[in-house]
């Protein structure tokens, strides 16, 4: 097929399609919260239609079924933290419709994975979002020069439920307080979840076929990294470029014979090496230093609460902080605080294990087809934002790399049943 014509074959693939193409109508409209937990349930139950009712048969590899045994684990984690605390009815179908938007996703995208849809479809399709950004651009830029007003409207759509109104705002740019520059967060509910979303783009743009698309997705994912403002997702983007360069060449022994006198200078170096990169580590620290001051004290006490109060299955929600931390909420800018605050070591367990499991199975196969590759960086990104976001908050911008994930996982599993019916043979 020609990399230009690429388009959706089946209903799986245009439910997909379209609901990444249309992300930027989406925020207009403030549905973009809605369409990943829809688009979700939808397809997930079309599968249990067709397995039920139709008898298809699908391949659901072990690293997915552990991702859905993790998610489930996570469910039972929120109703014992509710009702340990005593914190009602009311709140426990709160919390539990919020995991079915959210933890849950982390399970269904994957299992998705093994529908008939092409990862093609996806790659293009975010490349599309990276091309309107970059038709959009030029008018967010004159919004915040001739000084609009900064948010437009909320959402009516915000009366379905979610988080917050930050998740139906249409905000043309905001202004960063500590700075007093402006940044963007676009379609996102924060300008760091945008640097997120950007550097899962230049994963996927990395592997578009067509040239112009293909450029469409790297300065479009740049561009937002950059106008995010985001440490992280810079560190992030310098990573996934070294490694698509790595595994570019890692076949090749010149790429062995160039790193061996890296190595070497490294080693007679060492502790000069070490000190720059504690000096780049403070700097990085220092460029939004009440952003860290923030972070910090939020894990601090996020740990000492639950070491001291819930330390098996959490509190079961979230809590208001105090004046220290800007009264954020407890248990949020952290996976893994944000897990043993909420769901106690059993919710970190739950976590820690499907990624254990998708890493040594993706590992083992990176040399046998670039959708694993894509889905092993992918995973990389997803554990780096472990350290600076919600995951379970966000699942419903970056689903897109969790169909990606579950693919490479079907991949995987069909090419280890074909070894052993060959090996039978």
């Amino acid at each position: 097929m020609d990399p230009q014509t690429y388009t959706p074959e089946n209903s799986d693939e245009r439910l997909v399609w379209h609901s990444i193409i249309w992300t930027y109508a989406f925020w207009v409209i403030g549905a973009m919260y809605f369409v990943a937990p829809i688009i979700g349930w939808v397809l997930f139950l079309r599968m249990l239609k067709r397995i039920m009712v139709d008898k298809q048969s699908f391949t659901f590899s072990f690293a997915n079924q552990c991702w859905c045994l993790g998610m489930l684990v996570m469910l039972l984690a929120l109703v014992i933290g509710h009702l340990d605390y005593q914190l009602g009815i009311p709140k426990l179908i709160k919390s539990s419709i919020g995991w079915a938007k959210g933890w849950a996703l982390i399970a269904l995208f994957p299992l998705i994975g093994s529908l008939n849809i092409r990862p093609h479809i996806i790659y293009r399709a975010t490349c599309i979002v990276c091309k309107h950004t970059i038709i959009l651009m030029p008018f967010f830029f004159m919004a915040w020069i001739l000084k609009l007003p900064a948010t437009l409207y909320t959402s009516p759509l915000r009366i379905l439920g979610g988080s917050g109104p930050e998740y139906f705002t249409v905000t043309l740019y905001e202004i960063d307080p500590s700075s007093g520059i402006p940044r963007w967060r676009l379609f996102t509910p924060w300008a760091p979840a945008l640097g997120m979303v950007a550097n899962l783009f230049y994963i996927f743009a990395t592997q578009e076929k067509s040239k112009a698309y293909r450029w469409c997705g790297y300065v479009g994912s740049l561009l937002m990294i950059l106008i995010s403002q985001s440490r992280l997702a810079l560190a992030c983007y310098l990573i996934l470029m070294a490694y698509f360069g790595l595994i570019r060449w890692y076949k090749s022994p010149y790429l062995y014979f160039i790193a061996s006198p890296f190595v070497l200078i490294i080693g007679i170096f060492g502790v000069q090496f070490i000190e720059k990169i504690e000096q780049t580590l403070g700097a990085f620290k220092a460029a939004r230093a009440g952003s860290t001051r923030v972070r910090k004290h939020l894990g601090d006490i996020a740990m000492q609460r639950w070491y001291n109060e819930a330390i098996t299955w959490g509190h079961g929600i979230v809590e208001k902080g105090p004046h220290l931390v800007e009264f954020m909420p407890i248990g949020t800018h952290h996976t893994w605080y944000g897990l043993l605050f909420v769901k106690g070591i059993i919710g970190a367990i739950s976590l820690t294990t499907p990624f254990i499991v998708s890493f040594i199975t993706l590992i083992c196969a990176i040399a046998y087809s670039t959708t694993i590759q894509v889905a092993f960086a992918f995973l990389i990104q997803l554990f780096l934002y472990t350290f600076g976001e919600n995951l379970e908050t966000l699942a419903y911008l970056y689903w897109p790399g969790l169909i990606i994930l579950g693919i490479a996982h079907k991949e995987i599993a069909e090419k280890n049943q074909d070894d052993k019916s060959k090996s039978r043979k």
